[in-house]
């Protein structure tokens, strides 16, 4: 049988990923709580600036309540990896209640590295929950600046 509206048909598969995603928008928001709180630990993952000059790379990854002893950085086959795990507890009390909530999750990064790097001088270092990496580049690597010359 033939519809008596002719777009409709052809209008709902260009909408599917469209609606697909606001499946999944309103899922986080009204999920159950367990689901909800299995998913926000599975996918962790700090935040990460990249910041690149002549003679190094730096990498500075935010992670709040997380303490340097946490948080392994390695090397390895040319990516830069940051992981560890985050446990935080908070507590409070008042006359008539008391809250604790705990916070805990494991976290994952990576961050690809150019060809150039001189990874036996990786120095890292942590301030108020930022954690540094500094990936100074081999000197041979570094760009050569070339003046050109006007002839008249």
């Amino acid at each position: 049988m033939r519809t008596l509206i002719p777009w409709r048909r052809r209008a709902i598969v260009p909408m599917e990923p469209f609606r697909q995603e606001l499946e999944d928008l309103f899922g986080q928001f009204f999920a159950e709580p367990f689901e909800q709180t299995t998913r926000a630990i599975q996918t962790w993952s700090p935040r990460v600036d990249v910041e690149e000059t002549d003679k190094e790379i730096v990498v500075k990854a935010d992670l709040p309540g997380v303490e340097a002893k946490d948080v392994d950085v390695s090397v390895i086959d040319g990516i830069l990896v940051v992981r560890g795990e985050r446990k935080e507890t908070r507590e409070e009390s008042k006359k008539n209640y008391q809250r604790m909530e705990r916070f805990v999750g494991k976290f994952y990064r990576e961050v690809p590295l150019p060809p150039g790097v001189d990874a036996d001088k990786i120095v890292g270092s942590s301030v108020k929950g930022v954690i540094t990496v500094t990936i100074p580049k081999v000197p041979a690597v570094q760009p050569k600046r070339i003046v050109v010359k006007a002839q008249d």
